[in-house]
């Protein structure tokens, strides 16, 4: 490892799931709705048939503030609000498939949040049974969805398999007693098994733990124990992720102190720990940040260069169009994003008004294409290559030099 190489680099920085990031990207008043319509028929129209469209929902309700999470979601203990969030997530939707030549045909399916399994397995498999009216399924089609360990309600499980939901993701972050005090995130290595074993007996093909690196209180010692723990379990794949600590963002990290934080160089040394650990229980290093089984699916795709990167992750649907549906989604038709606002009052506002809910985008140019696809090679196949026009472009012999 070229320490000096890490530490000349080891800034704040985007994560790079879309370029131009989204700080970059224009308000409601630099963004024209109409004309983000007309790119996501145009995509739709050369895509669809052919591989289908990628979708993510967000549900943004939680029963208890995790302080280290600095995704969108709201805190209540009042499932009486699921009914009618559901209720505008399909209006949305239809607003969508109104303009649409053609049935959607659905190649990937996404829940995330907050938390998705906060909702009732009725209000999701209404959910999903009004998505899937107004759309097709590919056939190679993979639903997915995150759930928080404690939520081990085998109906919901059976409920969101029989809809066809085969991939089963974990925010297990850390095992860590001391590190779920601080960052209010309780589960017990037993909770998280029976959830594991409950899925792999309801017929799941795939279980992804998420876990995080460089949380409050954690230490070399936590972290070999949280990763022996997850071997342990085998789940088919893991995001080890980096934490962001972003407090002007998520006012509750501030509930614990930057001192509470390992050092950049322990940071560090715990993700090289983790990954050390992993790679000795066979697990394959996949992109920049995630781990998976020889048998599993993200591991054949880097190795035949079909690995994609969106907004969902790493996966192996190369859809050139996705739509996001709910509160603070983001949607890619390849040559534009967009974003949804994130409030819930003013998605009910929008969506109401039957008005698409979405507040900001960006429109690319070409040279933001050919940057993207270099960036999307680099994350999935750490390498890519240049034909003369993308030099001009870019000024490629001025970059390498610096």
């Amino acid at each position: 490892m070229n320490n000096s190489l890490v530490t000349k680099y080891n800034v704040p920085g985007p994560r790079y799931t879309s370029y131009p990031t989204v700080p970059y990207w224009g308000s409601l008043e630099d963004f024209n709705v109409d004309l983000w319509k007309q790119n996501v028929l145009k995509t739709f129209e050369a895509t669809n048939s052919s591989e289908g469209i990628s979708l993510y929902i967000h549900l943004p309700y939680c029963e208890h503030l995790c302080h280290y999470c600095g995704c969108n979601k709201k805190i209540t203990t009042q499932h009486s609000v699921e009914a009618p969030y559901v209720k505008r997530v399909l209006k949305e939707w239809d607003l969508y498939c109104d303009f649409l030549p053609a049935k959607p045909i659905i190649r990937e399916l996404h829940f995330g949040g907050g938390t998705p399994t906060f909702f009732s397995a009725e209000n999701l498999e209404l959910l999903i049974c009004g998505i899937l009216k107004r759309a097709g399924i590919n056939n190679r089609s993979e639903f997915s969805f995150e759930a928080h360990p404690t939520s081990k309600s085998k109906e919901k499980l059976e409920t969101l398999f029989n809809l066809g939901f085969k991939r089963l993701s974990l925010g297990v972050q850390d095992f860590s007693p001391e590190v779920q005090r601080v960052i209010n995130r309780y589960q017990t290595v037993d909770e998280v098994q029976e959830v594991v074993e409950n899925a792999r007996n309801i017929g799941y093909k795939s279980i992804n733990f998420d876990l995080i690196f460089g949380l409050p209180k954690q230490t070399k010692a936590s972290i070999e124990d949280t990763i022996e723990k997850t071997i342990e379990l085998r789940p088919d794949r893991i995001a080890y992720y980096s934490y962001a600590h972003v407090p002007w963002v998520s006012k509750a990290q501030r509930l614990y102190s930057e001192k509470d934080l390992p050092s950049n160089d322990e940071k560090r040394d715990l993700y090289e720990l983790g990954k050390a650990m992993l790679e000795d229980a066979n697990f394959i290093e996949i992109g920049m940040d995630h781990f998976a089984l020889p048998s599993d699916d993200l591991t054949k795709s880097v190795q035949d260069k079909s690995l994609h990167r969106n907004f969902m992750g790493y996966t192996t649907a190369h859809t050139q169009l996705m739509i996001g549906l709910g509160v603070s989604s983001i949607s890619d038709s390849w040559t534009a994003f967009a974003q949804n606002v994130k409030t819930i009052k003013e998605y009910e506002r929008l969506i109401d008004a039957n008005e698409l809910p979405v507040f900001k985008g960006h429109f690319l140019t070409k040279e933001d294409q050919v940057i993207r696809k270099h960036i999307l090679n680099l994350m999935c196949h750490f390498e890519t290559e240049w034909c003369d026009t993308e030099s001009n472009l870019l000024h490629f012999d001025a970059i390498l030099e610096k």
